[in-house]
């Protein structure tokens, strides 16, 4: 395979590279990512020199650089680049304009003339919006997104599956539940809520923290992505979940727990505007075609993520000096 990645120096983009090259080395992956502040160097440092891997920084709106690197005989586009916080999105969103749909386009356009044999949409599960107790949102569901981020997600994917449908453009689209793991930005929840538990601070948990999750690990997201580079049928979209919806403050309560940690630390503060009480997916369709289904336990997961963040302030502690995280997420 000759494969490019978007914003493959991010967390997911990252942990899907490794596993590629891990489970085939002979793939050709470029990782072209623009480097803004969730993706950074260091994350995919190890990666250079690895036989197959070539980093390209650029702007996913850089159509001569997309172009150019399509030319080089990629056949399969694994686009990631996106701006991703909800928070962020809410207090700027036109950044999520620009990348998210803009860039998807530029992304979508560049590969359809290259003639790629498959294009993967990595989208969310946020575009659904809130799901009702007892409910899960499947491939077909009504996209009903309740923020910006989401919003701009769902866009994108209408413009791909546009695509599809008008000029038969080989595009997959998968949508999966919140992911943890290893090389996760600071300001995401997990990770949030674990350097705030390791360095002894108040861990913020919006409003009543009763939000329902799907926590996914982000080695069993790689694996079913892997799955549809493979295997997928173009038109189609993959829903992808794991097997452990909680409430945000009793995944806060976790954390705490494993750092030895009084749940006293747990500061509830406003709710963010808009904020979607429940997220939930039916991936059934996602196992029974592709023989996929998530091998890692929250339970198992949290432990080893927790520690892995203990074990490495020198990859997460230049980021929260650099800036300044928004003060609560979830």
């Amino acid at each position: 395979m000759r494969i490019l990645v978007t914003g493959g120096a991010g967390f997911i983009g990252s942990n899907f590279i490794r596993l590629l090259l891990d489970n085939h080395p002979d793939s050709r992956v470029v990782n072209l990512d623009k480097l803004t502040y969730a993706g950074w160097e260091h994350t995919v440092a190890d990666l250079e020199g690895r036989s197959g891997y070539r980093f390209v920084q650029a702007d996913i709106t850089d159509r001569q650089t997309l172009e150019r690197v399509l030319s080089d005989g990629i056949d399969t586009v694994v686009h990631f680049a996106a701006e991703s916080h909800v928070d962020r999105s809410i207090v700027g969103p036109d950044p999520f304009v620009m990348t998210n749909v803009a860039g998807t386009h530029c992304v979508v356009e560049a590969s359809r003339r290259a003639g790629v044999r498959r294009f993967i949409q990595i989208s969310s599960d946020e575009v659904y919006g809130s799901i009702p107790p007892g409910e899960s949102a499947g491939p077909d569901s009504p996209l009903q997104p309740g923020n910006p981020y989401a919003a701009s997600k769902a866009g994108a994917d209408l413009l791909v599956l546009a695509a599809f449908h008008t000029h038969g453009f080989p595009a997959i689209i998968t949508r999966c539940t919140n992911n943890y793991g290893p090389w996760q930005h600071p300001e995401k929840f997990v990770p949030r809520m674990a350097l705030s538990a390791l360095q002894g601070a108040e861990l913020p948990v919006y409003g009543d923290g009763l939000q329902v999750r799907n926590w996914i690990h982000v080695e069993d997201h790689c694996r079913a992505l892997l799955a549809v580079v493979q295997e997928g049928v173009p038109g189609r979209v993959y829903t992808i979940s794991g097997g452990d919806s909680l409430r945000n403050l009793d995944v806060a309560r976790r954390i705490l727990d494993l750092a030895g940690v009084s749940v006293a630390r747990i500061r509830h503060v406003e709710d963010r505007p808009g904020h979607d009480r429940r997220y939930a997916l039916d991936d059934s369709t996602t196992r029974k075609e592709l023989g996929w289904h998530p091998r890692i336990s929250f339970a198992e997961g949290l432990p080893t993520t927790v520690e892995w963040y203990r074990e490495r302030t020198g990859w997460w502690k230049p980021i929260t000096e650099s800036e300044s995280p928004l003060s609560s997420i979830g």
